[in-house]
């Protein structure tokens, strides 16, 4: 058995990008940049107005009153006059392209127009309500970094660069084996206990960055896990298994992994509630033991399968575990001689930690989103006091 210190480092050595592939803007959403993604094109591509109004020259304007001739209209993408004449002035809409010649918009609001006359107050000088070509972005500028999360706001960036493919992390792909003989499908009814833990592990891997290629359950028996486990080594990068992480005749998930040629890299670790995960590898593919508890198996999930997962598709794993300083809500008592990892629940006030710690308790899951690291032996603090936090 080792500290959980010791087990998150074998996570983290493990989490390493697995490769990158080309996708399209629409296939980009929540992935990680692995090259820098430079424009394709200036923004504006050209001079463009930045309000509703009339494009004229500063030779035409004075200090006085002033009727110029209207040449036409511009609107976005298209502009009746390509240069502006002297003595002439051009209607012109918000993103539509500024003829040549012009030095300023004026905008409508300051103008009084009669039929094809338009009648100008005189030049004040001020903003020339332009957006010269460029001015936003230039051809080759790096809009945004590797190792970026492609949120929205960075895809209309990149679209607006005429980018249609971007170069990103490949994302690692989990499948999932949730095992023993009382588990069955949720709102299938019927005697069983309904698999809940699977479900909450993939929603987990999807979060920090993994593919969920499948998820399936088996009872105990030996021989159809071990054909369980081989079909999963032989198209996932990361196979996790739930259940039978503990000790007895009937815990078989590593059993099953044996023919494959399982090697422990992680075997229990000195962590409440979680001791019975494991860590270990088949060949270039990774295994994670959950433990059967679903409080202890999302949990250990969380402090060791999420930067796992986020290494392995080339974003921070180590901020995948970064704890934060916060004050807490309410008393907590002193931690045993395990390292603990308590359920508490952020309130605006501080961290709440939950009344009921059981380890196979699941409706305080839906309260919790909080995990306080405690050392081991550590003494019991009052409420306003710091204690490390986690988003959980």
């Amino acid at each position: 058995m080792i500290a959980f210190d010791e087990a998150l480092q074998a996570a983290l050595d493990l989490g390493r990008p697995l490769g990158s592939e080309s996708v399209t803007l629409d296939e980009a959403f929540d992935r990680v940049l692995a090259a820098p993604a430079k424009a394709q094109q200036g923004s504006p591509l050209t001079d463009v107005s930045a309000m509703d109004g009339y494009a004229v020259r500063d030779a035409d304007l004075g200090a006085h009153e002033v009727t110029l001739r209207l040449a036409g209209e511009s609107r976005a993408g298209q502009t009746a006059v390509d240069r502006l004449e002297p003595g002439s002035c051009l209607r012109i809409f918000t993103g539509a392209p500024v003829p040549e010649g012009a030095d300023r918009v004026v905008i409508q609001e300051e103008v009084a127009r009669q039929g094809d006359a338009v009648v100008f107050r005189g030049l004040d000088g001020g903003k020339t309500h332009i957006r010269k070509a460029g001015s936003d972005f230039q051809a080759g500028d790096i809009l945004v970094d590797a190792g970026s999360v492609l949120d929205a706001p960075r895809l209309v960036a990149l679209a607006a660069a005429d980018l249609g493919e971007v170069e990103v992390y490949r994302r690692p792909r989990v499948r999932l084996i949730a095992t023993g003989d009382e588990i069955r499908e949720p709102g299938a009814g019927g005697r069983g206990v309904p698999d809940s833990v699977s479900f909450g592990v993939a929603a987990l891997v999807r979060a920090w960055g993994g593919e969920v290629v499948g998820r399936e359950r088996h009872g105990d028996d030996l021989p159809t896990l071990e054909r369980a486990a081989a079909a999963a080594l032989d198209d996932a990068d990361v196979v996790v298994v739930t259940g039978g992480a503990s000790v007895g005749e009937r815990d078989l998930a590593r059993a099953m992994f044996a023919p494959s040629g399982l090697s422990l890299l992680v075997d229990k670790v000195a962590m409440k509630p979680g001791k019975p995960v494991w860590i270990g590898r088949c060949g270039d593919r990774i295994v994670v033991g959950l433990p059967g508890n679903p409080t202890s198996a999302m949990v250990t999930a969380r402090l060791l399968l999420a930067p796992l997962v986020a290494g392995m598709a080339g974003r921070d794993a180590q901020g995948a575990n970064q704890w934060r300083t916060e004050p807490l809500a309410a008393d907590l008592p002193c931690c045993g001689d395990r390292e603990t990892f308590v359920r508490a629940a952020r309130l605006e006030k501080g961290i709440n930690p939950l009344v009921d710690q059981d380890a196979a308790a699941q409706a305080p899951l839906a309260h919790c989103d909080v995990l306080l690291r405690r050392l081991p032996g550590a003494a019991a603090k009052a409420a306003g006091e710091p204690v490390l936090a986690l988003t959980f």
